[in-house]
């Protein structure tokens, strides 16, 4: 039944693929610098090549048999000699699709997805709203995925990055390019920036840093080494990958171990992994304590945790303990995070998530029941301790680039459905100068006051000066109507002065604001002044 299943969605996704229709350019602005698009972690489909034939499949990301996919195609062992992190299926390889300049792969994770597939859109629309600017893909627009199992400084990314910028400036005619980064993606420009400053300085103009973990996200990826991860929530869990399929392919993954919290940050608050264990004084009495390592001696915790973690491969059980040889590429990685800097004349942006309960430190156990045994921690539920952010990185790691920013502005909304709100397509606009300049704009509080009437008389008879005034204002926000509120609100002032000489003034004014239509709320300004000269 399921594979009768799956080859009717199968068929029924290919009839929907042929029949999609390309969504035409709204208009092209020439003017325009160049932006790349950068994912994070889980942001690149990934194709594997077989070694036999030269033909390629989509295993990631992908619903229908996404389990035996991964399993089989993406599981991997780390090798220290390369820095390396190699897919255990000897006869395939691992490459990024680079269609459309790039930015399928970093679009819609799963193109063919017909049930669900809001849940693997990614940049896409961010792509659709940036044409709608002017942008145009293979001119002005281009996307960079890539193997995100890997380092964040791995050689081959760094090359990969450096002429992906050098093509874009030739194919801009010279133009400086402007980056944006999401999530993990931050740290790989970081790195980069560091490693290859001179580059990074000749060819970029901007970079905006999208719910960046400069600091790791610790809560998660604790949780993540114990526990496991899913991509997706709600139903789409159960066509996706287990937890467990998950926790088998990121115990190898440098990348993950360099989303660890950074064990040489000075945390206002520190992220810990806490234990409830029972513990026995010089007495031998028995107390119920609560111990709580940071980020570098958590590291004890996980290892033991960790120790005898088998993964079955081809039939045969193959040891996955947490790598310390991964913790050390980490570590050095860190150092290059920590050090690098801005190039004097590349502006950086940050937008970082907010208003989300968002996992800062894990405890296991509790008073009544404490852990026995570290290595029950994989099938236990931990207990978490939450704090500010967008649900995967905390505000205090987002905020904490140690760069010199234009600006840092947080935004309500989801880690990656962040992508999708309308405060940050302005926010990009307004840093990109993409479309007319809007003086107007407060990319803080993100509303914009639009000058829509101004009239002014003025004359002057018998000593007596008359001037009126009238003025209209747009105030366009993102936040939501207010139904309940369907009345003007009016407001009046009045002022007066007498001067010497017996000279007076005096100057009335009302201000009308009426309810807001769709995001739009109309606002009257009427205001008359007359000064007498008794002189």
């Amino acid at each position: 039944m399921a594979i009768l299943l799956g080859e009717m969605l199968q068929s029924v996704e290919l009839w929907l693929k042929l029949v999609k229709k390309p969504q035409p350019q709204a208009f092209l602005n020439p003017n325009l610098d160049p932006v790349l698009l950068v994912p994070g972690v889980g942001g690149s489909i990934l194709n594997a090549v077989s070694e036999a034939d030269g033909g390629q499949e989509r295993v990631w990301v992908r619903f229908l048999s996404a389990e035996y996919k991964l399993k089989t195609k993406l599981w991997s062992r780390y090798d220290p000699s390369t820095g390396k992190t190699v897919t255990m299926d000897p006869n395939s390889t691992i490459v990024v699709p680079e269609d459309r300049h790039g930015l399928y792969a970093i679009d819609i994770l799963d193109p063919d997805l017909m049930i669900g597939g809001e849940s693997v859109y990614y940049f896409h629309d961010m792509i659709v709203e940036m044409r709608k600017w002017g942008f145009e893909e293979g001119k002005t627009l281009f996307g960079f995925g890539y193997d995100f199992r890997q380092s964040n400084r791995l050689q081959e990314t760094m090359d990969r990055l450096a002429a992906k910028l050098e093509s874009i400036y030739n194919a801009s005619g010279g133009k400086k390019i402007n980056i944006i980064t999401h999530s993990m993606g931050g740290l790989l420009v970081k790195c980069f920036m560091s490693l290859q400053s001179d580059i990074f300085e000749k060819y970029v103009k901007n970079w905006i840093a999208i719910c960046a973990p400069f600091q790791g996200a610790p809560g998660l990826i604790n949780s993540t080494f114990l526990n496991g991860m899913s991509f997706v929530e709600g139903w789409e869990q159960n066509l996706f990958i287990s937890k467990w399929s998950m926790h088998q392919l990121l115990i190898e993954c440098p990348s993950i171990y360099e989303l660890m919290g950074s064990p040489s940050f000075q945390w206002e608050h520190i992220p810990v992994l806490e234990l409830w264990r029972e513990r026995h004084d010089s007495e031998g009495k028995s107390h119920i304590v609560l111990e709580s390592y940071p980020p570098g001696d958590s590291v004890e915790i996980l290892e033991q945790a960790l120790i005898n973690n088998t993964v079955n491969y081809d039939g045969k059980d193959l040891p996955l303990p947490f790598n310390l040889e991964i913790l050390k590429l980490a570590n050095k990685t860190w150092e290059i995070l920590s050090s690098a800097k801005l190039p004097p004349h590349v502006k950086f942006y940050s937008i970082y998530g907010t208003n989300l309960e968002t996992a800062h430190s894990v405890c296991y156990g509790s008073g009544d029941k404490p852990v026995t045994d570290l290595q029950q921690l994989r099938y236990m539920q931990a207990k978490l301790v939450s704090v500010d952010g967008d649900g995967t990185v905390p505000i205090e790691s987002a905020k904490a680039d140690g760069l010199n920013a234009e600006a840092r502005v947080g935004v309500p909304g989801e880690h990656r459905g962040i992508l999708c709100e309308p405060h940050v397509f302005r926010l990009v606009k307004h840093w990109l100068n993409a479309g007319d300049a809007d003086p107007f704009y407060n990319p803080l509080n993100d509303y914009v006051i639009l000058p829509t009437a101004f009239e002014m008389e003025r004359h002057k008879e018998k000593g007596v000066e008359v001037a009126s005034l009238k003025e209209e204002w747009e105030i366009i926000s993102k936040d939501q109507d207010d139904h309940n509120n369907t009345a003007d609100k009016m407001c009046s002032i009045s002022v007066s002065h007498e001067g010497a000489n017996q000279s007076y003034s005096e100057a009335h004014a009302t201000v009308i604001v009426h309810p807001a239509n769709e995001g739009i709320q109309h606002v009257q300004l009427n205001a008359l002044a007359v000064s007498i000269d008794a002189s």
